[in-house]
């Protein structure tokens, strides 16, 4: 028998459909394989931000580590002996100039005084012998050298109150020792007019005291290189801006110090001083406090917070409450600081 020609029609309809059928087969096949393929490369790549015991901990790997500078040490040891830093002002001494100068004036004044009181003292003496013998002496003469006289110790007496005076607003805006050097003509005092050596004032912060004022005190320089400054008295007033306790040092002017400079000074206690010396590197700042990051492996490093009131006097803080093999970031504290908060972005975009 003959086929009729619409079964070959439906066999090829057939076989298309079979074909169509195995396309889309292989097509949803691959799909899923490289959805498969997609879903195993986001699983390979390890979260940087994880949270452990309530701890959040970045891990980076040690090619990322190189590449960001990354570098950790143990804390440096304090200082031998603790330190606080004050805020230092070089002064200008020209008011001092003018205080001699006045008070030279006024010992002048006095020293003429006195010569003219003995003058006529002995007038008057004379005059009241003369008076005496015989009448030699008018009355009226009599009269008249004891009026000069009179007026003489008149003029002795201002002059002495005078310098008193002086001295006494010397050593208000200057101190008792520095007030006495004026007042005796000390070398302190000349090396200072003559501008050999500079006076440097002192301001500790307010919530800082020491029992003692130290004998000795560092000023570091802009060049890093460091002066030392000798003790002369307590000052009389303080820096309106710091309110705190403060000192007048002595410093020789070939230091590189000049009038109106300002310099950190480290002040020495006398006192051990407890924890250990963190580089200014290595702390980051956050909603104003400060933070350090610790290694806590190979891998893991985790952000802890510091008191950073104490400065260190060659730089950096000293910090305490640290565990005694803690290895801190030195370099790269900001890079790490920035990659924590990048993976949490990111981590808070994939789960929306």
């Amino acid at each position: 028998m003959t086929p009729r020609p619409f079964s070959a029609r439906w066999r090829r309809i057939a076989a298309a459909a079979s074909l169509a059928l195995l396309l889309g087969g292989g097509l949803f096949a691959g799909r899923g394989r490289a959805d498969d393929d997609d879903a195993g490369s986001t699983a390979s790549v390890p979260p940087r931000v994880t949270v452990k015991n309530g701890v959040t901990v970045l891990t980076l790997d040690a090619a990322t580590q190189q590449n960001g500078g990354i570098e950790s040490a143990r804390p440096g040891p304090p200082p031998a002996q603790d330190v606080v830093v004050g805020y230092g002002t070089v002064l200008d001494a020209g008011s001092l100039t003018d205080f001699s100068n006045r008070y030279l004036d006024a010992k002048a004044q006095l020293q003429t005084a006195q010569a003219k009181l003995a003058v006529s003292h002995a007038a008057f003496e004379r005059a009241t012998a003369l008076y005496k013998d015989q009448q030699n002496m008018s009355a009226a003469q009599l009269q008249s050298a004891e009026g000069g006289f009179a007026m003489d110790r008149a003029a002795l007496a201002a002059a002495q109150s005078h310098l008193t005076t002086i001295a006494a607003s010397a050593q208000q805006a200057w101190g008792p020792v520095l007030g006495k050097a004026l007042a005796d003509g000390a070398p302190l005092v000349a090396r200072l007019i003559d501008r050999d050596d500079y006076l440097v004032k002192v301001t500790l912060p307010p919530d800082i005291a020491v029992a003692a004022a130290p004998e000795t005190a560092t000023a570091r320089l802009g060049d890093g290189s460091e002066v030392r400054l000798r003790f002369i008295s307590e000052a009389t007033s303080t820096d309106p801006k710091i309110q705190g306790i403060s000192y007048v040092y002595v410093v020789p002017a070939r230091s590189g110090l000049l009038p109106g400079m300002a310099v950190a000074a480290s002040l020495p206690t006398g006192h051990a001083p407890r924890g250990v010396v963190v580089p200014a590197a290595a702390v980051v700042w956050l909603q104003g406090k400060a933070w350090l990051y610790l290694r806590t492996g190979a891998e893991t490093f985790i952000r802890r917070p510091i008191a950073a009131a104490q400065a260190a006097p060659d730089g950096g803080y000293i910090v305490t409450g640290l565990p005694s093999d803690a290895e801190i970031v030195v370099r790269g504290a900001q890079m790490l600081l920035s990659e924590e908060f990048r993976a949490q972005v990111r981590s808070e975009e994939d789960e929306r």
